[in-house]
């Protein structure tokens, strides 16, 4: 049975929230139900504002999803399988883990399953608040004591950090969140539905 072309397909209303961050770190992002999880892979990776950097894997119930297999762990491939025949119903939850170091734990929430609106180019971030965290800070907890310190001038490890953190990111703000730069670079996907993670780049 063919699959209905992005036109037709159902757009999912995903809240993506990096699990354990105070105050809260989240997107709100609009995608079709034909896209693959390789597909999303990548506008989780824009809308957040990660790097590609690291392994990452999808979690839905006893199912461990990713485009890169891990022997022992992998039950199904990303590019084969689409949000649609996930088959999560709104209110329903799955996880999104990147970088198995650091081990960045998103949790996804469907918020709502609604047609396409007529004129809008799919996919899209309509909300989000604060800055992605640095990569390899040390995980959700690493991030916290890096902010911590680089506020504390007379912390001993002050000039240390904030160097490295100018370094990573000049001019960092965790406040910050341009939802029209998200957008920009979500615009620049094109993936083909069924053929997602060859053709897919990210623009960051």
């Amino acid at each position: 049975m063919a699959r209905p072309s992005q036109a037709d397909a159902d757009i999912y209303q995903l809240r993506i929230a990096l699990r354990n961050s105070h105050p809260p770190i989240w997107r709100r992002v609009l995608v079709p139900g034909n896209w693959t999880l390789g597909a999303l892979h990548y506008v989780i990776q824009v809308a957040m504002g990660w790097t590609n950097s690291h392994l990452h894997q999808f979690i839905v119930g006893d199912d461990y999803i990713s485009l890169y297999p891990i022997e022992g762990i992998t039950s199904r491939h990303s590019a084969r399988v689409t949000l649609a025949e996930v088959a999560l119903r709104p209110k329903q939850k799955f996880f999104y883990e990147y970088d198995f170091g650091d081990s960045w734990d998103h949790e996804i929430l469907v918020e709502k399953i609604t047609p396409p609106e007529r004129g809008v180019r799919y996919p899209i971030c309509v909300a989000g608040r604060r800055a992605c965290p640095p990569e390899d800070c040390g995980g959700i907890y690493g991030y916290a004591d890096l902010l911590a310190i680089v506020n504390d001038p007379n912390h001993p490890e002050y000039e240390n950090l904030s160097g490295w953190l100018q370094e990573m990111r000049p001019n960092f703000d965790p406040e910050a969140f341009d939802i029209d730069e998200v957008n920009k670079r979500l615009a620049q996907i094109r993936p083909h539905v069924l053929d997602a993670e060859r053709n897919v780049r990210l623009f960051v």
